[in-house]
């Protein structure tokens, strides 16, 4: 048996960027025929730390981070609609669209590995953000996502204020600052080697192949 390539995503749930990487990245695998042999592990970034409990308005927020004008905002969202699309992926944004503060939701991500749900959490996060407009920082609404996928919700949810899940959190939340990662998504193969950004469907595939036995 072929030895499995082992993929770490460093990513958070309320980056767009971060979706469409993964889309790509799986449309990659398919089209090489490889899922099998492919292991994929999502790794905690959270983008935006210090937002509070209750979100920013999204527009508000990229124009205080990044400068933004509201029509470069908005250009960026038809943009981001457009490869989404190309992706298979129907990103549903509105004009009271927040940035959410996505700790809780990468520590029940870690809790999600333990019992092999956690792509399917991803995802799923993915999903009630971009797609349905949830609030997933919301605990009530996380729990309800966490039934969705088959995880046992109770357990997960006691993880939000066990001290010892919010300490591996933080370590692991620093673990890949400290190696340099500065963006998300960003790949790392094998934990050799890693690429940043929505990489096209092409890149992915020759990075892929290159580690094919």
């Amino acid at each position: 048996m072929a030895e499995k390539i082992k993929i770490d995503i460093v990513s958070d749930v309320v980056c767009p960027w971060c979706i469409l990487g993964y889309q790509r990245l799986q449309a990659a695998i398919d089209e090489l025929g490889i899922s099998d042999n492919i292991e994929i592990e999502w790794q905690p970034f959270q983008l935006n730390p210090n937002v509070p409990t209750e979100g920013v308005n999204l527009h508000q927020h990229l124009m205080k981070k990044y400068g933004m004008l509201k029509m470069d905002s908005d250009r960026n969202r038809q943009q981001l609609i457009k490869l989404g699309l190309q992706s298979g992926y129907a990103f549903n944004f509105f004009e009271e669209m927040k940035t959410l503060n996505t700790r809780d939701a990468h520590i029940l991500l870690a809790f999600a590995k333990s019992v092999e749900k956690q792509t399917a959490l991803k995802t799923r996060l993915f999903d009630a953000y971009f797609k349905e407009q949830q609030d997933i920082s919301d605990r009530t609404v996380l729990s309800g996502l966490l039934i969705e996928v088959g995880i046992d919700a109770e357990k997960a949810m006691a993880q939000l204020d066990d001290q010892e899940a919010q300490q591996a959190f933080d370590a692991e939340n620093a673990y890949w600052k400290e190696l340099g990662v500065s963006s998300v998504p960003t790949f790392v193969f094998n934990r050799e080697s890693a690429v940043s950004g929505a990489q096209p469907v092409e890149t992915l595939k020759q990075l892929l192949q290159e580690l094919t036995p």
